[in-house]
């Protein structure tokens, strides 16, 4: 998909509309085009009123991928992208900031606290990390590399430069770069040793919120550490710079272990769904083993599960880079 020629707007990205036909494979490629950009926008949107879809053109807020406004008489470039920015309505702030860690010329790297979305995603446009600190630090082309779960709390790397984006991402999508989380869970029972190494093959059911662990080849791989049983960090052990994750209602640590993890590869909710396979689920969390409906509102349990270092070799400079969170758990 080319790049947006529309600048994010109140930090909001451009919303990618694609036409029907044209030669290149995708979802509309068989579709019949239609006459005009009036009528393709009445089949996309049939339940829009039409004066919200003529507004849209009459104010030369819809443009083709080059950037040129487009009219509702104008013909529909089979195959072709458009760009629009669509109505975000204001949603209920969530009481979290994220902290940042460490900056340069491409990377800002941030401490995201539980409950704060990364990236904009169903409900959550406007109240997410990549939202709010484009607006507040006028960085429009800020894109985070990698995914942190909503209800996870820990360090996220994310780009500045779209010069400089696709190198830093290649690191992920090669497995380059190694990520350490931390959590709380019960204590292991008798004869479940540690380290242990755990494969599986995950599944996400469409329109699930559960991943299903399945018969099949292996597609999921973690390494997982018993620490020992959990010490509530204070001031005095843990330092002025620290901050602990909010909300933790932890009031006794007599059978909570903590537990280093590393996902060796990285499916979505694979931590968590393999701490629950070993009977060890993460405290806090609202859908393993037992899905809760959780209120994303609901601010009382975070989740026990901290994203606590990130390792790689930086590709443009060759030299090591580690990052380690501020934040602690309980």
């Amino acid at each position: 998909m080319p790049r947006s020629p529309l600048p994010p707007r109140e930090g909001i990205s451009a919303t990618p509309l694609r036409a029907p036909g044209g030669k290149a494979t995708h979802a509309k490629a068989e579709l019949p085009v239609p006459d005009t950009i009036g009528t393709w926008l009445r089949e996309e949107f049939p339940d829009a009123p039409v004066d919200d879809c003529r507004n849209l053109l009459t104010t030369g807020e819809m443009c083709d991928e080059a950037g040129e406004p487009v009219a509702w008489d104008d013909p529909v470039t089979p195959g072709g992208f458009y760009f629009f920015h669509r109505p975000v309505p204001v949603e209920e702030p969530i009481p979290f900031e994220p902290v940042i860690v460490c900056e340069d010329d491409d990377l800002l790297v941030v401490d995201k606290p539980h409950f704060l979305a990364s990236t904009p995603n169903g409900r959550f446009v406007r109240e997410c990390v990549v939202t709010r600190l484009r607006v507040e630090l006028d960085l429009p082309d800020l894109v985070a590399i990698h995914r942190l779960d909503r209800i996870t709390a820990g360090l996220l790397i994310l780009s500045k430069r779209l010069e400089t984006r696709g190198t830093y991402q290649r690191l992920f999508q090669d497995r380059l770069v190694r990520k350490t989380y931390r959590a709380l869970a019960p204590l292991p029972p008798p004869g479940l040793e540690f380290p242990r190494e755990v494969r599986s093959r995950l599944v996400k059911p469409r329109g699930g919120r559960q991943v299903l662990e399945v018969d099949g080849e292996p597609n999921a791989h973690s390494r997982i550490r018993f620490l020992g049983p959990f010490e509530t960090p204070s001031p005095r052990r843990s330092g002025g710079d620290v901050r602990e994750c909010p909300g933790a209602g932890i009031s006794s640590t007599d059978e909570i272990g903590e537990y280093e993890l590393e996902p060796v590869t990285g499916k979505t909710h694979q931590l968590r769904v393999h701490m629950a396979s070993l009977g060890l689920p993460i405290l806090g969390d609202p859908v393993y083993p037992v899905d809760l409906s959780p209120d994303p509102y609901d601010f009382n349990s975070p989740l026990q599960l901290l994203a606590s270092s990130i390792g790689f070799t930086d590709p443009l400079t060759r030299h090591p880079r580690r990052f380690e969170t501020t934040l602690r758990l309980g």
